[in-house]
């Protein structure tokens, strides 16, 4: 893998799933590549994805139905992810992995992760909500251009890098300028480019996804977002429920709302929908917003 960051938006996503392809040192002991020309802090969604990967690398026979993490430390980009995996239950139809995420010695992540062998059962889900077909939206590509010369410079590679999911919000906020409104939103998303069969990839790229969209809910009933420079941010915890198989690289719904804000944090919610109306993941997620004098 190239130490520079890609420049399309194509070969962004086959960084990602060279990222996800986590390399096997030892016995339940896995290591995910750092990001290429990555500076700064990992993205939360990288670190929950490889930890996904290790842990489905070590189970047979069932698939990933759900996972809870919690965020201890920052990521550091300039170092690769050590996941230690232990195998605390295997059963007919439910296995549990528990996962360590690490970097230079310290966890960074701990992560949950629950198995089932498939089997049908009682069913229902909560309808999709009626929003603009993915063809009527601008994408977010778009809209960061629009508005690049308001960034300042130093901000502005990062803003206007490709990314490897292509995302279209049905309502685009005004990040530097962004009014107070109901604490509810809709966007479309899908990986840049096809992607393999490979099935776990796929919940592994959802879960990368699923931390995007998520925790800027909870700003806006209260004016603020990503570019309020007194707003400091940052996720706590991370759960994720993948009730239906499905394909990260078509079309996804993601409706995320917010029913709290409080004592410097907010939780989000969050629903995935096909594009035919199937719920196939749910997400939760309670992240730092705190507001500093300075």
């Amino acid at each position: 893998m190239t130490e520079k960051r890609a420049e399309t938006a194509e070969a962004q996503l086959e960084q990602l799933v060279a990222l996800l392809d986590v390399e096997t040192i030892d016995v339940d002991l896995y290591r995910g590549a750092r990001q290429p020309g990555g500076v700064g802090r990992v993205f939360g969604g990288q670190v929950i994805a490889q930890a996904l990967q290790a842990a489905q690398r070590s189970v047979e026979d069932k698939d990933a139905h759900s996972l809870h993490a919690y965020f201890m430390r920052p990521g550091d980009e300039n170092y690769p992810i050590i996941c230690r995996v232990v195998r605390d239950f295997d059963g007919g139809s439910f296995a549990n992995r528990r996962v360590i995420a690490m970097q230079r010695g310290v966890p960074i992540l701990n992560m949950i992760a629950s198995f089932q062998r498939r089997e049908d059962g009682l069913a229902h889900q909560t309808d999709m909500p009626d929003v603009p077909q993915p063809e009527d939206l601008r994408t977010e590509t778009e809209l960061r251009d629009e508005i690049s010369a308001q960034v300042p410079e130093k901000f502005r590679p990062f803003f206007l890098r490709p990314r490897p999911i292509e995302v279209r919000p049905c309502s685009p906020r005004n990040w530097f300028r962004p009014e107070p409104v109901e604490p509810v939103q809709h966007s479309w998303f899908r990986a840049a480019a096809a992607l393999p069969d490979d099935p776990a990839l796929h919940r592994a790229v959802l879960a990368y996804a699923s931390d995007m969209m998520l925790l800027g809910t909870s700003m806006l009933p209260h004016g603020v977002s990503w570019m309020t420079s007194k707003l400091q941010t940052a996720s706590l915890d991370h759960a994720l429920w993948m009730h239906e198989p499905v394909r990260a690289d078509e079309w996804l719904l993601y409706t995320t709302d917010s029913p709290w804000t409080g004592h410097a944090r907010g939780f989000n919610r969050g629903r995935i929908y096909t594009r035919d109306g199937r719920l196939v993941a749910s997400v939760a997620q309670e992240g730092l917003m705190r507001l500093r004098k300075e």
